[in-house]
């Protein structure tokens, strides 16, 4: 049995009002709410500080919890959500984000289940990195993982790097480095593959053990998190267990800008 909570703020600097953003003729957040409602979770609750959006939850059948207009994170804001409904220390939440409504509902199910072993703290996914593009794109965070699943390391560099796979003297993404485009008898035209071979693409979903959960929120910002600006590293620093469930691809991104918005809009048009 697991909670799923999203958290939902209106403020954001490219789309304000995301949430309530029309796709298909519904906001954008009921889309999120009915793949969360479809994972099988015991409950789904909306947590927002925003009276509006309160209302839009609240219209479509969504159970919502008012929490505080000062937390840092999404994460701060289930932290409140749990301690309000005092769900015990061992009881499961998963993190979906309020501006995912492409997340499948098999993947929310999925991470709910990697906390199978007590010794876990958080559970979180990856998928295979698709490209070079990918591979040297600060914003596509990738993670190292142990053989048994264990995250070891999250960044945003190219990770993990090859070392006898690098082109040599030509640096990342110089002509005749094998980037995209070069022809096939450009020098490295054949050796960028290797570089991304194997990497793994974090994505950003998080379930907890709620006992977990107050641990982290209690801990202030971590000197890698605040160095990489990935609040999942503030928990390997003190010590938690991630374990990381492997997808056979990425779930189509989620809406960050207006034109992921018109991707979305042609995905999901009735």
């Amino acid at each position: 049995m697991f909670h799923v909570v999203i958290p939902a703020r209106f403020a954001a600097a490219r789309l304000p009002g995301k949430p309530l953003l029309d796709i298909g003729g519904r906001p954008l957040l009921q889309w999120v709410w009915q793949r969360a409602r479809d994972s099988g979770a015991a409950s789904v609750i909306v947590a927002t500080d925003d009276e509006r959006i309160r209302a839009a939850a609240l219209q479509f059948g969504a159970d919502v919890a008012m929490t505080s207009a000062h937390h840092a994170s999404g994460t701060d804001r289930i932290a409140e959500v749990a301690a309000t409904k005092n769900w015990s220390a061992d009881d499961i939440v998963v993190n979906v984000q309020g501006d995912e409504p492409m997340m499948p509902s098999a993947v929310i199910a999925q991470v709910a289940a990697g906390l199978t072993s007590a010794h876990v703290n958080i559970a979180t996914a990856a998928a295979p990195v698709q490209g070079l593009h990918e591979y040297l794109d600060p914003n596509c965070v990738k993670v190292v993982c142990a053989r048994d699943g264990r995250a070891l390391y999250f960044s945003r560099a190219p990770l993990p790097w090859h070392r006898d796979g690098a082109a040599g003297e030509h640096p990342a993404g110089a002509p005749g480095a094998g980037a995209p485009g070069a022809g096939a008898g450009a020098p490295g035209a054949q050796r960028w593959p290797t570089h991304f071979e194997g990497a793994l693409r974090h994505i950003g979903i998080y379930a907890y053990r709620v006992g977990s959960l107050r641990q982290f929120a209690a801990w202030p910002p971590s000197r890698l998190e605040s160095a990489e600006k990935l609040e999942q590293l503030r928990a390997l620093e003190n010590g938690m267990h991630i374990q990381v469930v492997a997808l056979a691809e990425a779930p189509a991104a989620g809406v960050d800008t207006p034109q992921d918005l018109e991707r979305v809009r042609a995905l999901l048009a009735p």
